[in-house]
């Protein structure tokens, strides 16, 4: 997750269509996304009707055709109060130290993940996923998929 400092988070409008956004993001050591945005801004708007959300992450200067690595997170998202809202404050702020959480009046929004998806073509073959669920004991192995 420390491969790049933006990640994509893709949410629901109402209808059912679907929506993507950029930003800047930190996490905690169990996944969690954490962020500070608008709350006027789409993906804000959505996450208030329908908190079904998923995250993906990767190094974006990877060349096609060497090994790649990345993840897919699928969970949950809302903007914090009182103490995670300090909590995901404190995390940004740990990450990106030019960030001033105490003159920021924006809300921070947490990610919790149900199920993470992982791709390293260093670590496993190439064209491997590994799934894993998201436990409070930690990661509990789903499934893993080849495509050849």
């Amino acid at each position: 997750m420390n491969a790049s400092p933006l990640c994509s988070l893709a949410t629901v409008s109402p209808g059912g269509r679907a929506h993507i956004n950029h930003m800047y993001f930190a996490w905690s050591d169990r996944y969690e996304v954490v962020w500070v945005s608008d709350p006027d801004s789409l993906h804000s708007r959505n996450l208030t009707r329908n908190s079904s959300a998923a995250v993906t992450i990767y190094d974006s200067h990877q060349t096609w055709g060497r090994p790649d690595r990345g993840i897919q997170l699928f969970g949950i998202a809302k903007v914090t109060t009182g103490r995670a809202s300090q909590n995901a404050r404190h995390l940004y702020a740990n990450r990106f130290r030019d960030y001033d959480a105490e003159a920021d009046d924006l809300p921070a929004y947490r990610f919790r993940p149900r199920t993470i998806k992982l791709f390293d073509e260093r670590s496993l073959a190439g064209g491997t996923l590994a799934t894993a669920r998201v436990t409070p004991k930690g990661l509990t192995w789903v499934k893993t998929e080849v495509w050849a």
